[in-house]
């Protein structure tokens, strides 16, 4: 099955077929992308490696202008994307399609009234589904259907499909055929059907985020004994939450995590909770201020990368192409989850959905 992957970012829905074909369920072959982030480019094409019948589609905006390079296209069964979210966001303003990133699903749905695809697979974030208190994705929904679709769509937690991170997505999925009556698309479904399978699978899988947390990392992913009791702190008088380190199940990732939040926001772990392999929690213990004297460290960007189900090998390379830090840790907040794409379309081929 021919794919065409929008907003692809370092590559999740990719990654997710690619391993799909590799385990023998359904071949899938790329026909293109769209990106524009010169340095999620840099890390895509570095693991991808695509070949010179790919259209790198670049700046979508751009290249929808023109209905002759949707034209141009290759023909292809399966569209993917991960659309721009901070404009339906918690964190963000939530100004929807009133604001130029909320009007990329327009540019989707120029591809799809051409292209036709026989099946649509977005996802964006959980807050897409009350936004505008329901109206913008009434508007998706409509528009999909409006070209011929049968659309459903529901809430997908990474952290039930073997990757320890806390991560609420809103998946859209669209086809021109028929649903059957009474198809199921929700997560205690996938989630049933891929632990069946996972074992079975090429994917990475970890219970606990300590599996993956290496045991040596260099100085600078350590926290100064300036900055640790601003990470550590509970918040200020007009905003309070609870900033513990060493979260098994780690907090959902940001594209800002290089910014360093508190540890309500984002994810640091102490050495000797990595030391023990969890088994020594100092949080449980200590108080803010003791802890504060320990060695604490951010995430690399191989193991952020990791807990969206890529290989420690997808940053690497792209480090080796020129890809900052700062760059890698917006890509892996930015990702979609590999486990979480794969887990779902394993379940819409083995229900007979996608075929």
């Amino acid at each position: 099955m021919k794919h065409l992957e929008l907003f692809a970012g370092i590559g999740g829905f990719r990654r997710a077929l690619d391993l799909i074909s590799q385990d023998g369920i359904m071949h899938f072959t790329s026909v293109g992308y769209s990106e524009i982030d010169t340095n999620a480019v840099k890390t895509y094409c570095s693991n991808f490696n695509p070949t010179p019948d790919e259209v790198a589609m670049g700046d979508i905006v751009e290249f929808t202008s023109k209905v002759e390079n949707i034209e141009s296209l290759p023909d292809f069964e399966l569209l993917t994307g991960g659309f721009p979210c901070q404009t339906f966001s918690m964190m963000g303003k939530q100004a929807g399609f009133n604001e130029d990133r909320g009007q990329m699903f327009f540019r989707i749905m120029d591809i799809v009234r051409i292209k036709r695809p026989r099946y649509v697979l977005l996802e964006n974030v959980k807050n897409l589904f009350a936004h505008d208190k329901g109206n913008t994705f009434a508007r998706i929904k409509e528009e999909l259907e409006y070209e011929g679709y049968n659309v459903i769509a529901n809430i997908f937690n990474t952290a039930d499909y073997h990757l320890p991170q806390k991560r609420n997505r809103v998946l859209i999925f669209a086809t021109r055929e028929k649903l059957p009556k009474g198809f199921e698309f929700t997560p205690e479904a996938v989630k049933k059907c891929f632990d069946e399978h996972v074992e079975k699978t090429s994917l990475l899988h970890y219970k606990s985020v300590v599996e993956l947390l290496a045991k040596e990392v260099e100085s600078k992913y350590y926290l100064s004994e300036k900055i640790k009791p601003t990470i550590l702190s509970d918040g200020s008088a007009g905003f309070k939450s609870k900033s513990d380190i060493n979260q098994s199940i780690a907090r959902p990732l940001t594209a800002s995590m290089h910014k360093m939040h508190r540890a309500c926001q984002d994810n640091y772990y102490s050495q000797d909770f990595i030391d023990t392999n969890g088994e020594v929690n100092p949080v449980e213990t200590m108080t803010k201020e003791e802890l504060a004297k320990l060695k604490i460290r951010k995430l690399t960007p191989e193991e952020a990368f990791m807990l969206q189900g890529f290989p420690a090998e997808f940053a690497i390379k792209a480090s080796s192409s020129k890809v900052s830090d700062g760059a890698l840790y917006k890509q892996a907040g930015n990702a979609v989850s590999v486990n979480t794409i794969y887990a779902v379309v394993y379940y819409l081929i083995k229900s007979k959905i996608i075929k």
